[in-house]
C-alpha cells in the first residue's frame, strides 16, 4: 500500500499545478486514468476474495430501500437516526472521534414503504486511502439507494467537498447520471471513435491513451454528449455507481434566521436540527422524492383494494412482471393477464400483459391461468 500511496502523492500535485487547456487535456487525461487505477488498488482487497464490508458493517438487504447516513464524527448522525426511527445508538454530549463504531440500522415506515436507515461510523479525510474505517463505510454506502450526507451547518462547504471527494474516489457519483458513452470491446480493429455531438475535451488521441492505460486497444466508442476524461475513465473502470444524495445541514438552532434563508437555496439540501427534531417532515418528503419508489395496491378478486400494505417497487422496475416477481417468483409462471386501475392505463379496469408499466398508486388484480 505504501508504494501505491507514494505514486498517488506524486500524481496529485502534478495535476494540481498543470494548467487546464487544450494543450494539456491529453496529459491530464492520462494522469486521471492512472490516479483512478491507483485508488482502485487501494480499495480492492488483495487475493480476489471480494472482501465485503467487514464485521459490523454487513447489513442484510431487507426493506424497500436503504439509506446511508454519511458524515464527519460528531455531526449528530446518531441523534438524527434515533429521532427518525426510534433506534438508539451510542450518543455522547462530548466530541469523540468515533462515537458510532459499526453500522447501526434502523427502520422507518413512510407512505407504505419500509425504509432501512444505516448510521455509518464517522468518516474522516483520507477514508478513500484506508484511514479510519473509511473503506468499510464507503463500501456500505455503495449499496444504498440514497445517501444522506450530514453536515455541521457552521462549516458545511469544507466538509461537503472533502466527503464528496472521498466518495468519488471510491467510485460513487452523487446526484449524477451515468456517462452517455457507448462502449463495446472487440477483438481487433483498434479504437473506433464516433461522436454524435461537438466535443471540447476528448479527441481520438486522448481516448486511445486513456483506454491504453487499461490495456484496451480494440473497442467501439460512441460519444453521445460532450464527455470528459473523467466520464471515459468511469466507463473504462466499469464499477461506478450513481446514487442520489441529500445534504442534511444539521444544528440549525445555532444560526440566525437570515443564514437559514440562504441555506434553503442550496441545491439538494435540507436544514434540520436533529436534537430538536426540527424540519423532519421536509426531510422525509425529500427522501421520498429522491427514492422514487412506486406503490402498487393489490385487489383480490371480488374484494376491495388493500390500501394498507402496498407492494413497493423501484421506479426503474415497475412492469407487471416486476410486480409478480416481488410477490413470488412462481407467480409469473401462473400469470395469464392483469386488471389494472390507475394512471398507467387509458381507462380503469384495463386488461394488460406482463410487460405493462405500472405507475404510483395503481391498483392491480392478477388473473392466473
Amino acid at each position: 500500500m505504501s508504494s501505491t500511496l507514494a505514486k498517488i502523492a506524486e500524481i496529485e500535485p502534478e495535476m494540481a499545478w498543470t494548467q487546464k487547456n487544450k494543450a494539456t487535456a491529453h496529459h491530464l487525461g492520462l494522469l486521471k486514468a492512472r490516479l483512478a487505477k491507483l485508488h482502485r488498488e487501494l480499495i480492492t482487497p488483495k487475493g480476489g476474495g471480494g472482501g465485503g464490508p467487514g464485521e459490523g458493517f454487513d447489513v442484510a438487504k431487507t426493506g424497500d430501500a436503504r439509506i446511508g447516513f454519511v458524515g464527519f464524527p460528531s455531526v449528530e448522525k446518531s441523534t438524527l437516526l434515533s429521532n427518525l426511527a426510534g433506534v438508539y445508538s451510542e450518543v455522547a454530549a462530548y466530541v469523540h472521534e468515533f462515537t458510532t463504531l459499526t453500522t447501526v440500522p434502523g427502520v422507518i415506515r413512510y407512505k407504505g414503504a419500509k425504509i432501512k436507515l444505516l448510521d455509518l461510523p464517522g468518516i474522516i479525510e483520507g477514508a478513500k486511502d484506508g484511514k479510519g474505517r473509511g473503506r468499510q463505510v464507503i463500501a456500505v454506502a455503495r449499496t444504498c439507494n440514497l445517501i444522506l450526507i450530514v453536515l455541521d451547518v457552521l462549516k458545511p462547504l469544507g466538509h461537503k467537498k472533502i466527503i464528496k471527494n472521498e466518495l468519488e474516489a471510491f467510485g460513487i457519483r452523487l446526484n449524477s447520471k451515468p456517462p452517455n458513452i457507448g462502449f463495446k470491446k472487440k477483438d481487433k480493429g483498434g479504437i473506433n471513435l464516433t461522436a454524435t455531438c461537438p466535443r471540447r475535451e476528448l479527441d481520438a488521441e486522448t481516448v486511445k491513451s486513456i483506454l491504453a492505460e487499461y490495456k484496451i486497444h480494440n473497442a467501439d466508442v460512441t460519444l453521445r454528449s460532450d464527455a470528459t476524461a473523467d466520464d471515459l475513465i468511469d466507463v473504462a473502470e466499469g464499477n461506478r455507481v450513481c446514487i442520489p444524495c441529500i445534504y442534511v445541514l444539521n444544528k440549525i438552532d445555532q444560526i440566525s434566521i437570515e443564514e437559514l434563508v440562504i441555506i434553503y437555496k442550496v441545491p439538494h439540501c435540507v436544514p434540520t436540527s436533529a436534537h430538536h427534531r426540527w424540519n423532519f417532515d421536509d426531510l422525509l418528503e425529500k427522501i421520498w422524492d429522491y427514492l422514487k419508489l412506486v406503490r402498487i395496491y393489490t385487489k383480490p378478486k371480488g374484494q376491495l383494494p388493500d390500501y394498507t400494505s402496498p407492494v413497493v417497487l423501484p421506479y426503474s422496475r415497475t412492469t407487471v412482471e416486476d410486480f409478480c416477481m416481488k410477490i413470488h417468483k412462481n407467480l409469473i409462471k401462473e400469470f395469464k393477464y392483469a386488471l389494472v386501475w390507475g394512471l398507467s392505463v387509458k381507462h380503469n379496469l384495463q386488461k394488460v400483459g406482463k410487460d405493462h408499466t405500472l405507475e404510483d398508486e395503481d391498483v392491480i388484480q392478477i388473473v392466473k391461468k
